[in-house]
Order: C-alpha cells, then structure tokens, then sequence
C-alpha cells in the first residue's frame, strides 16, 4: 500500500560512499525560471534556458519531436533529449524543445538530502478565487449524473481553479523545493510554456514509459482525501479499495488503457484487481500495465498520444465527455490533464499527467483540480475531492482554500 515516494531511503552511515547524495537535490537547487527540471522515478534532469524549439506544425506532435531530435543528432548532439509539455487538446501548440545543455541525476528518491525538510513558505497574503464556485461545480456534477442516468455517457472528469493572486511576484525556486520534496517519489516538473509563465507540478500518475522492449503504463482512476488521524487514513484507504464507484470508475479507465495499447503490444498483463497508492493528500486506486511493443520502433510518445486522453482525465466516450467539459468548464485546461515529460533519440521516455498543477505567471498561480463523475457521484463527495487535490499546492504556497 505503498510507493516510492512514499519509502524513506535511509542515510548512510558516516564515511559510507554513496554517489547520489546531493546529486539530484543539486539539479533541485539549481533551477531557475526559464529552465527545465523534471524528477522522475528513474532520472532526475535539469536543462538551461538554450534549447531548440519543437516547432508546430501539420505533422502530429510525435513525429515533430523525432524529426527534432533527428536534427539535433545531426547537428552533433550525442543524446538529444527533447522534455517539456502538451496541452489537454493535442492539436494545440505545445511546448516543448530539445535542450543544447541538459544535467543529468539519478531519482530524486535516492537522494538521501531529498529527506531533508523544505523551508516552510513564508507568511502571506494571498488573495483566492474559485473558477467555477464551489456551488457552481457542484452544479455541474449534478447535470452530468443526471445525464448519465439518462444513458447519454458514462463517465466525465469536470475540473475547477483556483486564481491565486499575491502582492509580490511568486518566488518559484523554494515553491518546487516544497513540491519535490513532500513527494520526492513521483513526478515533480517545473517548464516553461511561454513568456514569462511556468508549469509546476507534481503529478503521481505515469501516462506511459518505454525503456528499451518494455512499455509501463500506470492508470490512477477512484479517489479519497487522506486524513491526518493514522486510524481514519487506514479506514478510507480499506474502504476506497472496497468502493463500487470508485472501482467501476478505475476498471473503466484500466480497460481502456488496455484496448489503446494493446494494438501496439505483442504480449501485455494486466493485473485484475487495483491496488493502492497515496501522495501527501489523497489515496488513489492504481494498476500497473505492462507490455512489450510489436514494434521497437514505437516511441514512448506515439504510446503516450495513443493513450491521450484516457477517461481518468476525460470521460468515455472522449468525444462527448469533451463536448460536456467544454460546456461545464468555464476556463480553457492548457496544459491541465496533458502531458510533461522527456524522450531520447531512441524512442525511449516517460510521459506523465499533468495534474496537481499549477501555472504561474508574475504574482499570480492558477491551480488546477478535477475528479472524475459517473452515475455514483454526488456533487458534495467530488467537490470534496477537488479541494483536497488542490491541498498540495495550497501547502506548498501557505494559503488556504
């Protein structure tokens, strides 16, 4: 009932060798805004502001980002490696590039200076506003399981914000520094996206990875707020793996990452029954899919864009769960429930989703937060779920919902 980032890794003792320590919290340290980090599970990388652009174009986005690379190869770089982000809608202009100076670490979690505290944030006055209000969203939810009872779909995702707004301009370094370490395990990003705006974030769900013969996808679908009493944590989490909802909601999502995948598989598992995962703030259901590609030429992100977007993030059927978003949802997603992550010249990578997020532009942050509606849900219940998903930004900013 655990992960990585949730198993301490236990200093050495004095004068033992150990040649991560400081290895991958000195990438932590070293990034600024304008520059590129991600920590995942097996690398931790940190690349400068120098980088070549992924242009957009007609061709899909996974073919941009080979040609990219292809280029970069050319042009003398050994092991290009193209990182940074894709919007909830594909056809949008993505932001990603091929850095001229990448710095590479082992995982984060094996750093044992990873364990070290962060500096609390500093006191201050934050201003916040809810988009859509929290009656406003419930609202909503309401209107999609009425529907759904209706047989018009299954299942939705309606997400809301937060506009956070500060009197200074928000200091981003010691913001990813609480990010990363209150989960040094998962998948912590902080990217550019455009002038002067940044995406942070620290996700615990793997979209997909391929490393070498071997592709790992790692749906999370069925949610419950953690609770700070050890007693009640342990019942929700009993419980949730014992929910209806949250378990016809989870088989939903695993079945179709199985059916998006298997085309693309000579051999696939997938397990039968889900297990757990937890992040400072929620429980989620959780099930490791596993396969080997047919074609060693596949690249993680022609998988990733296969999988996009699953119903964890969406609904099923895509089509009309994005139709019911764009009508529920007063706000354009962005890079919400896309894509973060990095590829080699190989094909390998990892491709994360983007949630437990926020962007950050000058003195203000946008927070985003969803939780996935089937015919069970109850508006009370899933606009609990956001506010507790918004808890790991609002921890990490010191301000309160």
């Amino acid at each position: 009932m655990s992960t990585a980032s949730d198993v301490a890794t236990p200093v050495p003792p004095a004068g033992t060798h150990h040649p991560a320590v400081g290895a991958a919290t000195g990438l932590l340290g070293d990034w600024t805004p304008g520059a590129r980090f991600l920590a995942t599970p097996t690398r931790t990388l940190l690349a400068g502001e120098a980088a070549t652009p992924v242009p957009h174009d007609e061709r899909p986005v996974a073919a941009r980002v080979a040609a990219a690379l292809a280029e970069a190869r050319a042009g003398g770089q050994a092991a290009p490696v193209a990182v940074g982000a894709i919007p909830f809608d594909q056809e949008a202009p993505a932001a990603l590039a091929v850095p001229r100076d990448l710095r590479t670490a082992p995982p984060l979690a094996g750093d044992p200076l990873a364990l070290l505290p962060a500096e609390p944030p500093a006191a201050g006055a934050w201003t916040v506003r809810q988009v859509p209000s929290a009656e406003e969203y419930g609202d909503a939810v309401a209107a999609a399981v009425a529907r759904m009872w209706r047989g018009d779909f299954s299942k939705v995702v309606l997400a809301r914000t937060l506009e956070l707004e500060s009197p200074e301009p928000v200091a981003l370094p010691p913001l990813l520094q609480r990010l990363a370490r209150r989960d040094p395990g998962g998948y912590t990003f902080a990217l550019p996206t455009g002038a002067d705006r940044t995406l942070l974030g620290a996700s615990p769900e793997l979209l997909v990875s391929r490393r070498g013969g071997h592709l790992v996808a790692n749906p999370l679908a069925g949610s419950t707020p953690r609770s700070e009493d050890l007693a009640e944590d342990v019942r929700r989490a009993a419980a949730l793996l014992k929910s209806t909802k949250d378990l016809h909601e989870h088989a939903v999502v695993v079945d179709a990452v199985h059916q998006a995948l298997a085309p693309f598989c000579t051999e696939m598992s997938v397990p039968s029954t889900p297990t757990l995962v937890r992040t400072a703030t929620m429980w989620h259901l959780s099930t490791t899919v596993t396969g080997i590609p047919a074609d060693p030429r596949t690249s993680a992100l022609e998988l990733a864009c296969a999988l996009h977007p699953t119903p964890a993030v969406c609904g099923t059927p895509t089509a009309l769960a994005r139709q019911v978003i764009a009508h529920s949802e007063p706000f354009d997603r962005g890079y919400f429930t896309g894509m973060v992550g990095w590829q080699d010249a190989t094909g390998d990578g990892e491709w994360v989703v983007t949630i437990r997020c926020a962007e950050a532009e000058g003195r203000a942050l946008r927070l985003y937060a969803g939780a996935g509606v089937v015919a069970a849900s109850h508006p009370e219940a899933e606009t609990a779920e956001t506010a507790a998903k918004f808890g790991t930004f609002l921890g990490a900013v010191g301000a309160s919902l």
